[in-house]
């Protein structure tokens, strides 16, 4: 079966008790017993649901995984991967990882004991020098949030390997439409389903998918345990969709690429990221790791007058701390989604006042451009 059949055909697209087209949202906290000796699937919806299980294992079915899981929210899926670790356990993450990530890295896992290095992660040496005796994973986030910079995701994974590490990867950017990090070696990939695989912005959820049964069993505990699910309503969103999300991610991908070959034009533009160009140090990776480059582009412009000019001027952008709608989101990383990042830090990795973030929707790509020239004057 094509993976674009896959999407919608993997065995969780037909509820089995009616075969209605769309599973149902079991909107319920409790199932009643019919033997107590002998309990049901189904107790309690913090434990499971219905409508949450049918997205989970579509999820585990896109990315490849043994299992998938699905959270309140991106966070929750970040924090519930992360309450693997324990007092001590040292982790090695990406430096221009999402702003929340490392917020709950350096301000809340590490008054448990968690400890963090933050490194270049498309340099692999850096990596290796970052390991120390108590380090337990790599936590990857390609393309990264907001530089877009391409880690080698396998050769991440043989160096976890050599050295007994797990790899954790966000996968947010490229949904598994476009990138399976579990079919190169990744343990465990986090998504915030609010993002690309919802798709239409409205709806929080978080995502984790596993490739081994025991990591399955870790994080089912962690998810029951802490009990951050996702409600059935939230996940028939996510369901729904998901059922989109080849069109989307293939029209807005290409929208993406016209609109940063066009600001690569432009005077007033300083720089682009987009792994799609020929020019990022990227493209090439992945292309050998991917099937796409996504619809996220970054760039920044002359002076941050303008950059501020942008964000109060423009009319079919909205501007917002999201990405991956169907409407295209403009987004100012250093008062928006990396604000906890101190500024000294933010400079340090380039996100300066004239940076912008764009999340392209499904707009036609030259009313976007042409939104962009006006409301940059």
């Amino acid at each position: 079966m094509k993976y674009a059949t896959k999407i919608l055909h993997n065995g969780n697209e037909r509820d089995p008790h009616t075969g209605a087209l769309s599973i149902p949202i079991y909107q319920v906290s409790t199932f009643h017993q019919d033997d107590i000796e002998h309990p049901g699937r189904y107790d309690y919806s913090r434990s499971n649901n219905p409508t949450r299980e049918a997205l989970e294992n579509t999820l585990a079915a896109l990315e490849g995984g043994t299992r998938g899981f699905a959270f309140a929210s991106g966070m929750a899926a970040v924090s519930s991967a992360l309450a693997l670790f324990s007092h001590g356990d040292h982790i090695i993450a990406t430096e221009d990882i999402y702003g929340g990530s490392y917020r709950i890295l350096t301000k809340f896992f590490n008054k448990f004991g968690l400890e963090v290095t933050f490194v270049d992660m498309t340099d692999l040496n850096q990596v290796e020098k970052a390991i120390r005796k108590n380090t337990k994973a790599l936590f990857l986030e390609s393309p990264s949030n907001p530089l877009l910079k391409i880690t080698d995701i396998a050769g991440a994974v043989e160096l976890a390997k050599r050295y007994n590490l797990l790899t954790l990867i966000d996968n947010t950017f490229m949904s598994p439409y476009f990138q399976r990090p579990l079919e190169l070696g990744v343990d465990l990939v986090i998504h915030s389903a609010t993002k690309f695989l919802g798709g239409h912005s409205d709806v929080i959820g978080g995502a984790v998918v596993v490739g081994s049964e025991a990591l399955a069993t870790k994080i089912y505990f962690v998810q029951n345990s802490f009990g951050a699910v996702q409600g059935p309503q939230d996940a028939w969103l996510v369901l729904r969709g998901i059922k989109t999300l080849r069109a989307r991610m293939e029209l807005q991908q290409q929208s993406a690429m016209a609109i940063a070959r066009w600001l690569q034009g432009e005077d007033w533009v300083e720089k682009v990221y987009y792994p799609g160009l020929p020019e990022h140090p990227g493209h090439e990776l992945i292309k050998v790791q991917a099937s796409g480059f996504g619809a996220v582009v970054s760039f920044k412009t002359d002076t941050p007058e303008r950059a501020l000019r942008i964000m109060r001027n423009v009319r079919l952008w909205s501007v917002a701390v999201s990405l991956g709608g169907v409407e295209s989101i403009l987004s100012y990383p250093a008062r928006m989604s990396h604000a906890a990042l101190p500024k000294a830090e933010r400079e340090r990795l380039g996100l300066t006042d004239n940076f912008i973030r764009l999340s392209v929707g499904l707009e036609d790509a030259e009313d976007l451009m042409a939104d962009l020239e006006a409301s940059r004057k």
